[in-house]
């Protein structure tokens, strides 16, 4: 990490501004040697100078540069950022510029390597920096900016903390037998506390899989026999016409896609074909596409036609949805109802009423208020690190009922020990980090 690195900070196209990161050793002085204005080798850290950015003797642009030095700065190296008009050429032509006179080219996810490595940020928050980007509503917003402040590094050294109690309890026994009877020791004293730490991994692994649910959205099924209203509600919810609404059934063959944002839920929304028997081959293949949806989607909207009975293809799917989390609804209210389901809504999609009562229970359905105490993990990385350290525990609790050996013991609750210091980074190789770090964007 000797060399100094550049790249655009900003998404490649026309805009108003762009800004050029620079961060290494060099940063300053590379830029200083294409600067017309203040010497900037000359300026203190965390500030701004106005000049011109010059390739030769040939003017590219009018800029501001902010001078970052370590160890001040995101990578706790000398950061520099160019901020320059938006326009593709001209930024183009600094970057090349910047690469002539000693700086290079930025991998994907450098910057934030270097923070990193640096001791900047450990890895659950470089992590993090990505869901920022990636977030697509509050929820999933909030949960990024909780783990950039350390809320998932707390949980974890909380864990570790109270394994590496334990472990120094043992270490002890196997360096002074005659310290603690080994059976009393593991049985009375070791053993609570690691049932106390399964018990509080599973509470935390059951949390992060609703926070799953938030981050990469609802996969959520619009489902009901033909001419209920499924792709009337469809188009309600996104207001736009997105699915084609009509009286003929089988008008809907396929899926529709649609995605959907209520109150910091994201709902990646699937209209299906009407389920009925049919002789029509492509509605068959649609009805049977719908079915194994249901199968598949984590929330099903079932929707039945209030204006008629109950009938054969309804009450089917009232089983197949029986064990889903649903939401029923009972639509066409304003034609009359003729029968009535206990904690179904009712709506009619033609004039948007209990639009707000559906909102408000999806929602609730979602469980959104189970991650107010920020007691979960956001990451698939982590929650995959967090199961194997589980695992490695329950181990060391068997190998305790059965009497086996305390230093077999010992070695579950090291292999715990290390996933959750590969959570964190700190026991990481560097084709883990290579991985990682490839999947962000230049410039950061």
């Amino acid at each position: 990490m000797n060399d100094t690195i550049c790249a655009i900070a900003t998404p490649y196209g026309v805009g108003s501004i762009s800004i050029i990161r620079l961060s290494g050793d060099e940063s300053v002085e590379i830029v200083n040697k294409i600067f017309k204005g203040a010497n900037l080798t000359k300026k203190n850290t965390h500030t701004v100078s106005y000049g011109h950015i010059y390739d030769e003797d040939v003017l590219l642009d009018e800029v501001l540069v902010s001078i970052f030095l370590a160890p001040r700065s995101f990578t706790k190296e000398n950061v520099v950022e160019i901020g320059c008009h938006g326009g593709v050429y001209v930024t183009n032509r600094i970057l090349e510029t910047l690469c002539k006179n000693g700086a290079r080219l930025a991998n994907p996810g450098e910057f934030t390597k270097r923070a990193f490595l640096n001791g900047r940020i450990d890895l659950t928050q470089a992590e993090a920096i990505m869901d920022l980007i990636s977030a697509e509503n509050e929820t999933a917003l909030n949960m990024a900016n909780d783990a950039l402040n350390k809320s998932t590094k707390k949980l974890i050294d909380d864990l570790k903390e109270v394994l590496i109690e334990q472990i120094g309890k043992i270490e002890v026994n196997i360096d002074y037998p005659e310290y603690d009877d080994v059976e009393i020791m593991t049985n009375e004293i070791v053993k609570p506390k690691l049932l106390d730490m399964s018990s509080m991994m599973d509470k935390i692994l059951e949390k992060s899989k609703i926070s799953q649910v938030f981050s990469t959205g609802i996969k959520t099924c619009i489902v009901g026999r033909p001419n209920v209203g499924k792709s009337s509600l469809l188009n309600l919810l996104l207001n736009e016409e997105k699915a084609i609404v009509s009286n003929i059934a089988g008008t809907t063959r396929d899926i529709v896609e649609g995605k959907l944002n209520i109150g910091g839920v994201t709902l990646n929304l699937l209209d299906t074909a009407g389920i009925r028997n049919t002789d029509d081959y492509v509605e068959a293949i649609g009805v049977e596409k719908a079915k194994e949806l249901i199968k598949t989607s984590e929330l099903v909207i079932l929707v039945l036609d209030g204006s008629e009975k109950l009938n054969k293809v309804d009450l089917e799917l009232l089983s197949l949805t029986e064990n889903k989390m649903r939401i029923i609804i009972i639509n066409k209210e304003d034609k009359g109802l003729q029968f009535d389901i206990k904690d179904a809504i009712k709506m009619s999609t033609l004039s948007a009423k209990g639009l707000d009562i559906l909102e408000d229970e999806i929602i609730k359905l979602t469980k959104k208020e189970a991650l107010t105490d920020k007691r979960y993990l956001t990451n698939k990385r982590h929650i995959t690190l967090l199961n194997n350290a589980k695992k490695s525990l329950d181990e060391a609790i068997k190998s305790i009922e059965i009497s086996m050996p305390i230093d077999v013991v010992e070695i579950d609750l090291k292999a715990c020990w290390n996933y959750l210091l590969e959570i964190t980074g700190e026991v990481s190789s560097e084709k883990i980090l290579d991985e990682l770090f490839s999947r962000f964007c230049l410039g950061k």
